[in-house]
């Protein structure tokens, strides 16, 4: 009788283990560690925490690369100050407030479309992005930090070349600044958004040609009707139906106090399609 009730405990007892073990295998195949194996406990960090990063990094590389800077201030401040005071074509009295809005959209293309879809192509490589992949930073998250940068870029410059701008005769009211600014931001959201789309789906190489003949192919398309008035108007419609050239038109417009909305429409569609695409068919590798 003894030796039943010693069996019994036994088989209750190695059920009771094998009840244990197959919890605990069963938290261990979601978690390989135990709860508490490490202090502190290691998570990942809140959206805004890891954007705020993500957005510092973005911003400290774009700051230290000389090739991006070449782009970003040394091109447009030439253009600015070359076409504002050399005698080139007949821009009537008042020359750099009809040089500025094509300076800046090419300031913002250059930023936002060619430096970061070159930038972007070149990690991917190199397999920078492959790292930061396997972060708890996500896809979107990527996009949103260089996106910021790219912002906090865009900003300098049009203070630079605002400033710039005021010294050769430019005297803009206070709506023209607060159109300019919306304009400004919208367009380095778009061009951002194709940027990345460009630099995350295509190798690098091909990247890195087709973004230059992108950027002169915009440049000059936008560059049209803001040089020349005397267009057919289907032509002038189909110029601002490209990116660059709704940005030019819409600038053009804050300076004259008013809302080019067909240009703004344009910009959104553009911005939405680029970042709805890069977010979807963005690639680390």
């Amino acid at each position: 009788m003894t030796g039943n009730k010693v069996v019994n405990r036994a088989v209750s007892n190695s059920q009771s283990n094998a009840s244990a073990n197959s919890a605990r295998d069963r938290r261990l195949a979601d978690n390989r560690f135990e709860p508490g194996t490490f202090a502190p406990d290691p998570r990942p960090n809140s959206a805004t925490k890891m954007m705020a990063a993500q957005t510092k990094l973005e911003l400290t590389l774009l700051l230290r690369n000389g090739e991006q800077l070449l782009l970003t201030m040394l091109i447009p401040i030439t253009l600015l100050i070359g076409l504002s005071l050399l005698p080139l074509g007949d821009l009537g009295d008042s020359r750099v407030s009809r040089v500025l809005p094509g300076v800046m959209m090419v300031a913002v293309m250059s930023t936002g479309f060619t430096g970061q879809a070159i930038a972007v192509g070149f990690d991917r490589r190199y397999g920078a992005l492959k790292r930061l992949g396997a972060t708890p930073l996500p896809r979107w998250g990527i996009i949103a930090g260089k996106s910021a940068a790219v912002i906090i870029v865009v900003a300098l410059q049009s203070v630079l070349l605002g400033l710039i701008s005021l010294a050769l005769g430019w005297r803009p009211t206070l709506t023209e600044l607060a159109i300019g600014a919306v304009v400004i931001a919208l367009g380095t959201v778009t061009f951002t958004a194709l940027g990345l789309l460009l630099g995350g789906t295509l190798r690098a190489e091909i990247v890195l040609a087709l973004a230059n003949v992108l950027w002169f192919v915009m440049a000059g398309i936008g560059s049209v009707g803001l040089i020349s008035e005397d267009i057919p108007s289907a032509l002038h419609t189909l110029v601002r139906l490209v990116p660059s050239g709704a940005l030019a038109h819409a600038l053009d417009a804050a300076l004259a106090s008013s809302m080019d909305w067909f240009s703004i429409l344009v910009l959104l569609i553009w911005a939405a399609i680029g970042g709805a695409c890069a977010a979807r068919w963005f690639k680390f590798t």
